[in-house]
């Protein structure tokens, strides 16, 4: 009896790897996800909307009221999260992960790069109550400049020309509707550092769907699957994050010692914006690893580019 539980264990375990490995290949080609696109991005669309809703709300009451606007150390701590949470999952065989690759690493890190400068930027905006200044104004701008990086990267997901211009028609009547209400409060620095954050984030996406293309063509045993693109891309980030914040004036001693570690309500608050965070990039970067840098684009913008038409209703 002992064996046969060893045996069912060990081949139930196997089945699981082997189910996580076939899923993510399949993950991996446009192919095989396109009769399940529109299920997929509706889903996705609708648990992203929830979770930018609920996250805006979490940083709108733990920031001010904690006082915690250290927007590298939150962006350092979600990338943690996030890494801690992949790991997990992988050691009970759900996600499969192979060990971080140098040449991997290598090749991901400029959109590394370009997603950790977006992350801060974008949580320093949410940290000085910005949430209806530059920085959502001209989000519904930024699928109409991953269109135009697909297009200069000669991607095989790059939209069709009547797509792209359908695309820069609904982004540009957004952005001349949302702006024709006029802007309160904004700031110099948020003038530089909104659309600086909607180039890097337009570029990371696009160079992501890049790597995952050039993936696709190596043999099937060494390709890498969009997890390990992912967790590779993570794993940059935390290094690039982590030495940000020791050159960055808000140092770690200095976060660290005026936190309110002492109350379960700051723990609570902190760990549901890191949470949600997670849940929100997961889902951007897997829709650019797994259909293109548009769809990634069009599902981080969808709140904003719906907006104003159901406020013309």
């Amino acid at each position: 009896m002992k064996y046969d539980f060893m045996t069912n264990f060990k081949c139930s375990g196997s089945w699981r790897r082997g189910w996580c490995a076939s899923a993510s290949k399949s993950l991996s080609s446009n192919h095989a996800l396109k009769p399940l696109v529109p299920i997929l991005c509706l889903a996705a669309v609708v648990i992203y909307g929830l979770a930018d809703k609920l996250r805006n709300f979490v940083a709108g009451v733990f920031i001010p009221q904690y006082h915690f606007p250290y927007a590298v150390a939150l962006c350092f701590a979600q990338v943690l999260v996030s890494l801690l949470v992949l790991n997990l999952l992988h050691v009970l065989d759900l996600v499969p992960l192979k060990h971080y690759s140098r040449s991997l690493g290598e090749t991901v890190l400029v959109p590394s790069i370009c997603n950790s400068i977006h992350a801060v930027l974008a949580m320093w905006a949410k940290a000085n109550s910005s949430n209806a200044g530059l920085f959502p104004l001209i989000l519904p701008l930024l699928p109409m400049l991953t269109v135009g990086f697909s297009s200069s990267q000669k991607l095989a997901s790059t939209p069709s020309l009547h797509t792209s211009v359908l695309i820069s028609i609904l982004g540009g009547t957004c952005f001349v509707v949302t702006a024709s209400r006029g802007l309160s409060g904004v700031g110099p620095l948020e003038y530089m550092y909104a659309p600086l954050a909607l180039i890097l984030h337009s570029l990371s996406l696009t160079w992501l769907a890049k790597v995952s293309e050039a993936e696709q063509r190596h043999h099937p045993d060494a390709q890498a699957s969009v997890f390990d693109i992912y967790y590779t891309q993570l794993v940059n980030q935390s290094c690039v994050l982590g030495l940000l914040w020791l050159l960055h004036p808000d140092s770690p001693w200095q976060v660290l010692s005026h936190s309110s570690w002492q109350s379960l309500l700051f723990h609570g608050y902190l760990f549901a914006l890191l949470l949600l965070g997670m849940v929100m990039n997961l889902l951007v970067g897997m829709s650019a690893l797994c259909v293109s840098p548009l769809a990634a684009a069009l599902l981080h913008s969808a709140r904003q580019l719906v907006r104003p038409f159901l406020q013309l209703l």
